[in-house]
């Protein structure tokens, strides 16, 4: 079975040069796609049989509005960092970019919540330091709910597994996730800030290495079995990384 395949190109725009990461996605249909991710890397989904001089024209039509994204994503990562946790900050959840807010409230002992957009943290006190404590902690939360969750319903849909598999959340400053050679799973939770489809890819890829406990050719046709177009949407979370790991 041929699985999807990513190559990096180039074009050229005025004095400026677009680098793009072409993904050929199995079942993809139509036109291609073009996708500008938060740290300004460029990439984009095409069907299989697209050729590359015919993907490089249907970016090179784009490219004005390619570079505008581009500038427009530099711009937000000179904003977004180092964290300052300020209101009207940019904070990430499940892929969802939202702007915190900072309440004081002396009778408040400290709580995190999402309303109307906002990512509301109303405390006693809201210095740096402890909007932070507050942040991580609330994300443990949501990543400890939401994980128990895809991975008990995993069970049912992937054959090589009986029960749901040990697991733990430890926060890595590189890695999403790892699986031990005992079949514990090690999750990051800063991955409940990735879009869902982020998140599932991977929950899959360290359930694979319950199976293969290595990167060969039968590990990857095990992913591939299991997310089709898991290139393109690792391509996704790598253009996110900076942005989700970054405290």
């Amino acid at each position: 079975m041929e699985t999807n395949r990513t190559l990096m190109q180039t074009l050229s725009y005025g004095e400026e040069r677009i680098r793009y990461q072409v993904c050929h996605v199995p079942d993809r249909e139509g036109k291609v796609a073009i996708h500008v991710h938060p740290d300004g890397s460029v990439q984009v989904d095409a069907p299989m049989d697209a050729e590359l001089a015919e993907i490089k024209a249907a970016v090179q039509k784009r490219a004005r509005w390619v570079m505008g994204h581009i500038h427009k994503a530099r711009e937000l990562r000179e904003h977004v960092l180092p964290r300052e946790y300020v209101s009207g900050e940019s904070h990430y959840y499940q892929g969802r970019r939202f702007q915190l807010k900072l309440v004081r409230n002396q009778d408040a002992k400290g709580s995190v919540k999402l309303h109307r957009g906002k990512l509301v943290v109303e405390a006693d006190d809201v210095s740096s330091t402890r909007v932070r404590e507050l942040l991580r902690g609330w994300y443990r939360d949501r990543a400890r709910d939401y994980f128990a969750r895809r991975l008990h319903a995993s069970v049912s849909n992937i054959s090589w597994l009986a029960e749901v598999p040990q697991w733990r959340l430890l926060t890595m400053k590189k890695q999403w996730g790892s699986c031990s050679p005992k079949g514990i799973l090690l999750l990051n939770p800063h991955l409940v800030k990735a879009p869902r489809e982020c998140i599932e890819y991977v929950l899959l890829h360290e359930l694979c290495h319950m199976q293969e406990h290595n990167h060969s050719q039968r590990f990857y046709r095990l992913l591939t079995e299991q997310m089709p177009e898991w290139k393109s949407v690792k391509a996704k979370l790598d253009g996110m990384s900076e942005l989700l790991l970054n405290e």
